[in-house]
Formats: structure tokens, sequence, C-alpha cells
């Protein structure tokens, strides 16, 4: 992929709380963005930027060599990358695709095969940072996919992101997602757990946190989303949905090698009995209404 500015038309499909503050961040890196959301409304701030509207991922994807997609579960992945108005059928030989999007390994290799039949570079790269790891372009960004290929799209990636690793072959960038989903979900659990514990005994839940969130219990849990909890801010950084749709993947990914994962089990039921409670919308930091 050519380096210059001038050469590189980047797309992005999914203008969501992260998507909108990563294509944002590569506007501001002096690069052509094409953008294509269902709601076009939720791309209003980044056409008034100077970013072009798409009405299909057709047109988006005709127009662009550089395409990243960050959208809300593995089916819509499917449906962008490969019916025949998707990207695969429609974007020039030689282009790059990267997913951004939190999805099954196993569909990670299936793009990256299918791009490869058609002279596509396929990169799977799921991040973590949340809306303020977005918001700030210090997201942790997880890729796998041809070393190549990574190489060439790495100045847009440091533009998203500050701890970039490349995890190496196709699905790779996904299977480490799903290491990072685990720890969060074990991690969110002791998070909640502690401030309840704070809270019943009489303490002051902000005056703990001064005293543990730099031990050897420090997380970036404590740190970013115990003060959201404490001050009963529960919107989202990262959706509840998501978040159980993240553990289903990591659960079936571990079956299929064998591997038990009892505590990611257990936050599954638990995030399950939120959502079933309405809490679906809210950010992951909402399980403490379970413990409230």
């Amino acid at each position: 992929m050519a380096r210059i500015v001038e050469n590189t038309n980047i797309g992005f499909i999914g203008i969501g709380v992260m998507g909108k503050s990563m294509a944002r961040h590569l506007m501001k890196g002096g690069y052509k963005m094409h953008l294509y959301t269902r709601t076009k409304a939720k791309a209003a701030g980044l056409l008034g930027e100077g970013a072009h509207w798409e009405d299909s991922v057709a047109s988006l994807a005709a127009k662009c060599n550089v395409i990243f997609t960050i959208v809300g579960f593995p089916v819509d992945v499917e449906e962008v990358y490969f019916s025949e108005q998707g990207i695969l059928a429609n974007i020039q030989a030689g282009g790059y695709v990267v997913d951004m999007t939190t999805s099954r390994p196993d569909l990670a290799e299936r793009i990256a095969k299918e791009a490869d039949m058609k002279g596509i570079h396929a990169l799977d790269a799921p991040v973590s940072g949340g809306d303020i790891g977005a918001r700030e372009a210090r997201l942790s960004i997880m890729v796998g996919g041809e070393k190549v290929a990574f190489d060439a799209v790495l100045p847009l990636f440091e533009l998203m992101g500050k701890n970039i690793v490349y995890q190496g072959k196709p699905g790779a960038g996904q299977h480490t997602k799903m290491c990072n989903q685990i720890a969060i979900a074990a991690g969110m659990m002791g998070v909640c757990e502690a401030l309840a514990y704070a809270k019943k005994s009489g303490l002051d839940p902000a005056t703990v946190l001064k005293s543990i969130e730099s031990g050897a219990a420090a997380s970036w849990g404590l740190t970013n989303l115990a003060p959201r909890i404490i001050k009963g801010d529960f919107e989202p950084g990262f959706y509840v949905k998501h978040f159980i749709k993240d553990m289903t993947i990591a659960i079936e990914s571990a079956e299929a090698m064998a591997v038990d994962l009892p505590g990611l089990k257990l936050a599954k039921q638990l995030y399950a009995k939120l959502a079933a409670e309405g809490g679906e919308e809210n950010g992951t930091q909402a399980l403490f209404k379970l413990y409230s």
C-alpha cells in the first residue's frame, strides 16, 4: 500500500461509540474518508468535517483502497463482507480490508481466504480501550493476517492506537481479543464486588479506590470504570449486549479447543441476568447493579 496520503482513499463502515472517533483520527491524519453506516445520522458530525457519505457498502468499496469495518455482530460482518453488494465483491484487487469488529476467529480466517483469492489483503484487528481509548487515540490493536499487510497498514493503526501488536496468522487478532475479554470478564466481577463490599462495610468507595487502584489490585477497570460506578454513570463505553456476544464467542472457541473457562461462564450468566433486567444497552460497568 502506498503510504502517500493523496493515494489512499479510506472507507469506514460502522460509526458507533468507538468507530466515530477512530474515523475522525484518520481524517485528522489527512486521509480522504468515505463513510457508510446503517443510520446516516450517526455520521453527521464527520460529514460536517469533510467526510464523504456513500449510500451503500458497494459504492464505498468501489471507491476505496483501504476499508475499515467495526460493526456489531458476526452476522453483520458476514453481510458486509460476503453479500453481492459487500466489500469483497466490489473492492479493487490490491486493496486492504481490516475488520476491527470483535468477531469469531474462524470468520476472520474465512475473510482472509476469500480475500486472498481475489487479490485483496485482509487483516483482523479487534481493539480494546473503549470509548475513552478511541477518543484519545490510545487503543490497543491486536492484529492477525499477513505480516506484509500489517506493515503496510501500520501507519493508519498508529493514528488510532498506541499498543499495536502483530499476533500472527489470520484469526490471531480475534483469538487475542478473546483473551482480553476473558480477563475483563473476571476483572469486572472483581471491581463490582470490591465496591459493593466497600459500600456495605460503611466505607466511602471513592476513598477506597484511592488506596487500591494503584496497588496489586490495579487494573484498567478500576481506574476507568470504578469512578463511573461510584457516580452512578452506566452509559456505554462498551455495550453489555456486545460483551455478551464476545463472551459467547470466547466460550464457543474455548469449547472447540477443549478448554474449560468456569470464570467466564459465570460472568456470562451474570451479564445475561443484567440484560434480562433491561441492562443490555448499558455499559459493562452496569454489572454493579446486580450487587447494589
